[in-house]
């Protein structure tokens, strides 16, 4: 297919982690972490904290946390909708939107367990066509970024970056599930698309598939460990023998050395009788 992805790595995404500023005020610590991502948090910004994105982006009055490590990984505007019809209307992307779906999950699926894949049907400019991707661990997360940075698909360069966002219960609109959203697309809460029961089934199994996957490598390195220890403690009883045994020659050499003399000195006295004689 022409979308498929191509390019190489890249590092891993992400910046600072934490906010600028101190904290203090009333309540110190425990306050700020009861108002973190709230409106009542006057410094960090409750729609970046809570979606990892941000109508005003980069000239937002208040502070974008960006972590250096997350089970999470958002790239932003990977889908693209099919452009509109002969008649200028858009056309139905179901097809295009299952295709889509199902190829990045064959992809993602090779950094680790997915938990939830997340497609944006929102049409503001901050969350357009976003992939959230929440893996099972941290690793996951991070072989997904390393990986997709810098590469292509459909002709965009991916840039791929970790996201606070792991509990998309907060992040979605409930009123887009019940099929009553007044703001229509342009909602800033996430307008998550949904995928067929197939697609479903399919990423239950690739997670299955993929936790098994982990476990293999996890009994391989034990496997190596053990090896290693075995070996590390066969070379230490080696130099202890090989130790042993100078130890042995060096007594066996002195114990030589030692009955030489006596036999030295034992011929001398035996050539020294017969001259006495005489």
């Amino acid at each position: 297919r022409d979308r498929d992805f191509r390019g190489g790595g890249g590092g891993g995404g992400g910046g600072r982690y934490g906010r600028n500023g101190g904290g203090g005020g009333r309540g110190g610590a425990a306050r700020f972490a009861t108002i973190l991502g709230s409106e009542d948090d006057k410094v960090n910004c409750p729609f970046y904290y809570k979606i990892g994105a941000c109508r005003h982006g980069e000239r937002c009055s208040r502070v974008h946390i960006k972590p250096n490590f997350s089970q999470t990984v958002l790239i932003p505007h990977m889908y693209q909708r099919p452009g509109p019809g002969a008649d200028g209307l858009p056309v139905d992307d179901h097809d295009h939107f299952e295709n889509f779906y199902e190829e990045i999950l064959d992809e993602l699926a090779n950094y680790g367990p997915i938990e939830e894949l997340n497609v944006l049907e929102n049409m503001g400019d901050h969350l357009v066509g976003n992939v959230y991707v929440k893996f099972k661990t941290e690793d996951g997360g991070e072989k997904c970024c390393t990986s997709l940075r810098g590469r292509y698909y459909g002709g965009n360069m991916l840039m791929p970056e970790f996201s606070l966002v792991t509990n998309f219960r907060e992040a979605r609109c409930r009123q887009f599930d019940e099929d009553q959203c007044n703001r229509g697309n342009y909602c800033n809460f996430m307008h998550i698309r949904r995928i067929s029961k197939t697609l479903r089934k399919k990423m239950r199994k690739l997670r299955r598939k993929a936790e098994e996957r982990e476990r293999s490598e996890s009994r391989s390195k034990s496997r190596e460990r053990r090896r290693r220890r075995r070996g590390d403690k066969e070379r230490s009883r080696s130099r202890e023998r090989r130790k042993s045994k100078k130890h042995d020659n060096e007594v066996a050499k002195a114990s030589n050395s030692e009955e030489r003399r006596k036999m030295i000195a034992m011929w001398n006295t035996k050539k020294d009788v017969p001259e006495e004689k005489k």
